[in-house]
């Protein structure tokens, strides 16, 4: 994607996208090529038009279906872990592509994005978008999200939009071995950002904060 592409004016411009990465840098996102991620990314082509305005803002959003996207805190952070784990990524699972994102994101990074999302309207959507921003190392699948991409697995990190109440096992076996996802997990009223580190005989895992997500629920719709 060239760079500043779709700049967007006025609350959209790149002043205000200035300001979004100044306050990211002062919650704690160090990684410079995340920051440049985040400046340079549209987020207000991934948000209802009526929304474009707020954009910039370090809030989630909705995005119809009950679903919303992701604070860019969130997405940063959540990449940041990813890329300073000490392992190889090339291949990224993520679940739950939304209005993608946290897909065009982590597109700037990897080999390639595979992608799930279980809401029909929701994966067409971000198939759109990613397509207009001529993003094409990602492979999105309308399918339920908590089965992943096992067809393509094992891959070297996972990232996870949606909150189960525990941790998947079904995902972590799609990890490769050494590999590390990260995810919410918790329910609708309690959640905590965890980092699983998958190890020969099962997994490592470690508490990073306190998040709040939308849950992770089965089949598709």
């Amino acid at each position: 994607m060239p760079v500043y592409e779709h700049q967007g004016i006025g609350m959209t411009s790149l002043r205000t996208r200035e300001r979004l990465v100044q306050r990211l840098k002062e919650e704690g996102i160090s990684n410079l090529e995340v920051l440049s991620a985040i400046r340079e990314t549209p987020r207000h082509l991934f948000v209802d038009e009526a929304l474009a305005s707020r954009a910039y803002e370090d809030t989630a959003l909705p995005i119809g279906n009950g679903q919303t996207i992701s604070q860019p805190y969130i997405v940063a952070h959540m990449t940041q872990i990813l890329l300073e784990h000490d392992f190889p990524t090339k291949y990224v699972l993520e679940v739950g592509t939304g209005s993608g994102y946290q897909t065009a994101i982590l597109s700037r990074f990897v080999t390639r994005v595979y992608s799930v999302e279980r809401i029909k309207a929701l994966h067409l959507q971000a198939q759109k978008i990613l397509r207009e921003l001529k993003i094409r190392n990602v492979k999105l699948k309308y399918s339920d999200g908590g089965m992943g991409m096992p067809e393509y697995a094992p891959f070297d990190a996972i990232i996870v939009t949606a909150a189960p109440e525990g941790i998947p096992h079904s995902l972590v076996n799609q990890l490769k071995v050494g590999g590390v996802m990260v995810m919410p997990v918790g329910s609708r009223d309690e959640q905590v950002l965890v980092k699983i580190v998958k190890t020969e005989t099962d997994y490592e895992k470690e508490f990073i904060e306190q998040v709040s997500f939308v849950p992770l629920l089965g089949g598709t719709v």
